[in-house]
């Protein structure tokens, strides 16, 4: 987010909960923010069951006590809570700089509601201004997959982690990060990457926020889809 902290947005995302909800907990920096004020709330009597996206927010969440279900036991879900990389002015966004892209897209999918938070720094004019598409792909399709991205005009680099060893998702999957520029149409492109055997997803969530959370410096604006 921008250099203000996370918590003002996370406060507003949290008039989009109610009493007994099942709320999928994204992962970063934003949704940690609303899973710690998730957790105060859940502390002084909200009663409501959580669904994380990835081995980092279960953790934090279970610090917190909150009660966590899994997506298999739950089924569907009242609201997901997640950040962004980018966000367009559709609210289309970019997700996965952090990692989870796939389990937070499952989420997101199984959700009755996608509420994004960012810092008014994510807002771009059209997704892939920031020059990064993350993908997950199977490590048997890594060949593959980098040769068909090339073909698509995305050549990706395999993500790596701060021992330069190959970044691994908590799917045991890797990452490709696509190099990309302004994407003239999002959908399309992630329709012909996910075509590609063996990729498992894209950072690209088109059509699936229902309302956007813009922090800007301790101002929060929230926009509808």
């Amino acid at each position: 987010m921008s250099d203000a902290a996370p918590e003002a947005s996370a406060r507003a995302a949290l008039e989009f909960v109610k009493d007994g909800q099942t709320l999928g907990l994204g992962t970063g920096r934003a949704a940690e923010a609303f899973v710690r004020a998730l957790g105060a709330r859940v502390a002084e009597g909200l009663s409501i069951r959580g669904v994380p996206t990835s081995e980092r927010t279960e953790a934090l969440a279970a610090e917190l006590a909150i009660p966590l279900t899994t997506l298999a036991e739950a089924g569907r879900l009242d609201v997901t809570f997640d950040g962004a990389d980018e966000v367009d002015p559709a609210l289309d966004v970019i997700k996965g700089y952090g990692g989870a892209l796939v389990r937070e897209k499952i989420v997101a999918a199984s959700s009755d509601q996608l509420v994004i938070l960012v810092g008014a720094e994510k807002l771009v004019a059209e997704l892939g201004a920031r020059g990064r598409l993350p993908i997950e792909v199977l490590p048997f399709a890594e060949t593959l997959a980098s040769a068909r991205l090339a073909q698509l005009g995305c050549p990706a680099l395999r993500r790596t982690d701060a021992d330069g060893a190959p970044y691994m998702t908590d799917n045991g999957n890797l990452v490709l990060d696509g190099q990309v520029s302004a994407i003239a149409n999002p959908g399309d492109l992630d329709q012909r990457i996910l075509a590609i055997p063996g990729v498992l997803g894209t950072g690209l969530f088109v059509g699936m926020a229902d309302a956007v959370i813009v922090q800007d410096g301790e101002k929060v604006e929230v926009r509808r889809r």
